[in-house]
């Protein structure tokens, strides 16, 4: 579903701990963030109250994270089972990051691989958050599936709102297929009244060819739609 999503971190050393015993070594550890494939930390005010699942190739493979995160001394959110509220298949246990946030691991008959399976936020104005990715959704390639508890997703994963005390600092990068939806996404987000964040354009401080542009969501989130030019 996403390009890359970013959390701040108070503290990048003992996240970074955190996220090697979770997902394994860093793809990318730089003097600025630190990534696990399409996952990424940062230093910064932290991300709260942020749910973050990652696909699991079967059930022992929950069972085993879940044992090595906790004799780790990491707090448990939830030991391993099944959560049949979410599906007949679905599997998964979670524990808690430096910052509080619940990570989870997760198997169910739709996970598409061992990266982001699935975020949950949380906002005070579920409306408001809904018509804004309603804005930018065609434009992005993702679908509402769930009105209530709005739900989006594509063939991979999903991301779902619900209400409450909000999830804070969290960038959600969307891949699009050129450069001219990157600016089509701007378009559409800033003519629907959103607040501009970065105009379209290329961040070669990523690397050559990054071509992206971002608007503040509702809770203020950093959204993106960019295009990797690597011709």
């Amino acid at each position: 579903m996403f390009d890359h999503v970013t959390i701040r971190v108070r503290d990048r050393e003992a996240s970074r701990r955190f996220y090697e015993l979770a997902l394994g070594q860093p793809t990318y550890n730089g003097a600025h963030f630190t990534e696990w494939g399409a996952f990424g930390i940062a230093d910064g005010a932290p991300s709260q109250r942020l749910h973050a699942g990652f696909g699991a190739p079967d059930r022992p493979a929950v069972d085993a994270w879940w044992k090595r995160m906790t004799d780790a001394g990491y707090e448990s959110d939830g030991e391993p089972g099944p959560r049949p509220q979410y599906s007949a298949s679905y599997y998964g246990a979670f524990v808690l990051d430096p910052d509080g946030n619940s990570i989870e691991s997760v198997t169910h008959d739709r996970t598409a691989g061992e990266g982001i399976d699935h975020l949950w936020f949380r906002t005070r104005d579920v409306a408001a958050a809904k018509r804004f990715y309603e804005t930018i959704a065609p434009v992005v390639g993702i679908r509402l599936v769930r009105e209530a508890h709005f739900r989006f997703v594509d063939e991979t994963g999903s991301f779902t709102f619900v209400e409450g005390e909000p999830t804070e600092h969290v960038h959600l990068a969307f891949g699009v297929h050129d450069r001219r939806t990157v600016d089509e996404f701007h378009r559409v987000a800033i003519g629907a009244g959103y607040e501009d964040n970065g105009a379209p354009g290329e961040r070669p401080a990523y690397h050559a060819g990054y071509y992206g542009a971002f608007v503040l969501d509702p809770d203020g989130h950093n959204v993106e739609a960019v295009f990797h030019d690597r011709r």
